[in-house]
């Protein structure tokens, strides 16, 4: 082959520069090229799938990038940054409330409403934009926080899986997830560090950006439980007066933040349950703990392996988080996270096609994912199966195809 020994000596020494260029470079650099790369492969998902979109509720056949992913909730909170909040809760003829903006929360929309102002351009372009760059941002905390658990090859890739998951594309598109997510990593990195003065402005802004509140105070507070038994047992702690610290201070606080957005539905539509009837609108039920998810496995799964189906998830849960892996590599705080927020998703959550991108707060997972080996064969596979997962996810559920009975599954 003509030229076959040169261009092989030209590849070898350009990935080895390559090599040593990676290698060299500093941690967030790193973190930002594999959220880069990530982001890419979501763009290549995107307009693959966009441009086999038929007829819809945005366009009457194939949609580009933007257009394409400012669609499904964006519009709705495109809709709050234009217009904002209603001053009551819309309800029809029998008193049920209908859906409405108040089940969206404020930061995100309002962050792109100001951005657009600044900078005169759309809504499509800023708010894909404002994803993308809380993304990145995400990227660089997430791998800070893995840092303190696991060595730096291991953090990359775990920080890879992160990027690579399947339902990753969400963080490139006009919703709130990439924002949340780094205000969650940030939050909980912080707490870590010991930081829970610096900690609490980042947990009121987080509680009015999605709704994780409730969970992450459960968290603070069973973290703080545990670690102060812990000192009673070890000596450490002599006097119930030296129990409060600043742990407990920021459980505390971030419980009101919990409550901050629901709080100020009700001061702006006088109605006390203006947030959670609204939230039960979508789902055209009262709010019932636990019971959606059996109703759930009996509609998916039939009468006999339906009502078992909750209690296999939750025993599942269970062993995932009693693992070794798990416990050898997340500490006492991300593993009671990770317990509160699937108690919190178990308790309150409408089991739906939405519920896999609800599970990305999840993502201390991908640590222990990435440490079950070493093999560098298994960590791309597992990276590999998430990037195609994406194309599943997107030609699924983000694309547009009306059911039978109207509508479509909502992503």
């Amino acid at each position: 082959m003509i030229g076959g020994p040169a261009v092989r000596a030209a590849a070898a020494s350009w990935w080895s520069r390559a090599a040593v260029l990676w290698t060299g470079s500093p941690g967030w650099a790193q973190a930002l090229l594999i959220w880069a790369a990530s982001r890419a492969w979501g763009w290549a998902v995107f307009t693959t799938v966009g441009r086999q979109q038929g007829p819809g509720p945005w366009g009457d056949g194939a949609l580009g990038y933007f257009a394409f992913t400012g669609i499904w909730d964006s519009d709705w909170y495109e809709r709050i940054a234009r217009e904002g909040y209603p001053a009551e809760v819309p309800r029809d003829g029998t008193g049920r409330a209908q859906e409405n903006a108040w089940a969206f929360y404020p930061v995100f929309p309002l962050l792109v409403r100001g951005v657009t102002a600044l900078t005169g351009t759309g809504w499509d372009v800023t708010a894909s934009t404002v994803s993308l760059l809380a993304g990145a941002a995400a990227a660089v905390v997430v791998h800070r926080l893995f840092l303190r658990l696991a060595p730096p090859a291991t953090a990359l890739w775990a920080l890879a899986l992160v990027a690579f998951n399947p339902v990753a594309p969400v963080l490139q598109v006009p919703y709130a997830e990439s924002l949340h997510l780094l205000l969650l990593a940030a939050a909980l990195l912080l707490v870590a560090d010991g930081r829970h003065l610096a900690a609490a402005p980042v947990v009121l802004v987080m509680c009015l950006t999605r709704p994780a509140g409730v969970p992450f105070a459960a968290a603070l507070g069973i973290t703080w439980l545990v670690r102060t038994v812990r000192r009673r047992r070890s000596g450490q702690l002599r006097r119930a007066a030296e129990a409060p610290d600043g742990l407990l201070a920021l459980a505390l606080f971030s419980c009101a933040a919990a409550l901050a957005w629901p709080g100020i539905a009700w001061w702006v539509t006088g109605e006390p349950a203006a947030y959670t009837d609204t939230e039960t609108a979508w789902r055209g039920e009262a709010l019932l703990p636990v019971v959606p998810w059996f109703d759930a496995g009996v509609r998916y799964l039939g009468p006999v392996v339906g009502p078992a189906a909750p209690v296999l998830l939750v025993a599942a849960g269970v062993a995932v988080l009693g693992s070794g892996v798990v416990r050898r590599r997340l500490d006492l705080l991300l593993r009671t996270w990770l317990a509160c927020y699937a108690v919190y998703l178990l308790l309150f959550l409408h089991p739906q096609s939405s519920t896999f991108r609800l599970l990305v707060p999840m993502f201390p997972l991908a640590l222990p994912l990435a440490a079950v080996s070493e093999s560098r064969a298994y960590r791309t596979a597992c990276l590999l199966a998430g990037a195609v997962l994406q194309l599943v996810w997107v030609g699924w559920l983000w694309h547009w195809k009306q059911l039978p009975g109207g509508g479509d599954h909502p992503p």
